[in-house]
């Protein structure tokens, strides 16, 4: 067993974001993108509430999340071009799979709100992580869509907000390291 602790340490400890306009096919099988949702359901969920829902974003339903995107940028940006809309467009079809993360805070709970938006943070990295254990890329990201009204109403229910569009695939290039801070700046004895 510690050959598989070793290795999954390993594995965190080396794992990267990549760029999702940067990912290529293939991407995760639909038994493989299953037990990915598996792992992410898997986070630390105070009060047992399963404060996250998952969306999945078929290929064939690409476009009809593009014009929903498109339709709430310009919501919010009636003077945008049409250049503009056609990035907005792009973002639906990057990647070949596409997981919406929400945050479904249950108001009635006893468990404060910020714990349970937590767990949904928690269940898009733990999501990032099982797809490079499963062999693929991922990146999260959120950027004005997540904080669309429009966006969310069409992926969400009333009270929803987008914790992440977890974008899966495999990376066109090789990924690049980041800077990751030094441990005596982040981490503090008390």
């Amino acid at each position: 067993m510690l050959n598989d602790r070793s290795t999954a340490l390993s594995l965190l400890l080396t794992r990267r974001s990549g760029k999702p306009r940067d990912m290529v096919a293939p991407g995760p099988t639909p038994g493989q993108l299953a037990t990915m949702l598996r792992v992410a359901a898997r986070v630390p969920d105070h009060g047992k509430l399963s404060p996250w829902r998952f969306v999945t974003i078929a290929a064939d339903r690409r476009a009809a999340l593009a014009d929903v995107l498109a339709a709430a940028y310009r919501l919010d940006r009636p003077e945008a071009r049409e250049r503009e809309l056609d990035e907005v467009r792009a973002f639906a079809h990057q990647a070949p799979a596409l997981v919406v993360v929400l945050s479904r805070v249950d108001p009635a709970s006893k468990i404060p709100a910020w714990e349970q938006h937590l767990s949904a943070g928690a269940a898009c990295g733990l999501l990032v992580a099982a797809a490079s254990a499963a062999g693929f890329v991922a990146g999260w990201l959120t950027g004005w869509a997540a904080y669309s009204d429009a966006v969310v109403a069409a992926l969400g229910a009333p009270g929803d907000r987008i914790a992440g569009f977890v974008f899966i695939g495999s990376p066109a290039r090789a990924l690049e390291e980041r800077p990751r801070p030094d441990l005596s700046e982040v981490v503090s004895a008390w």
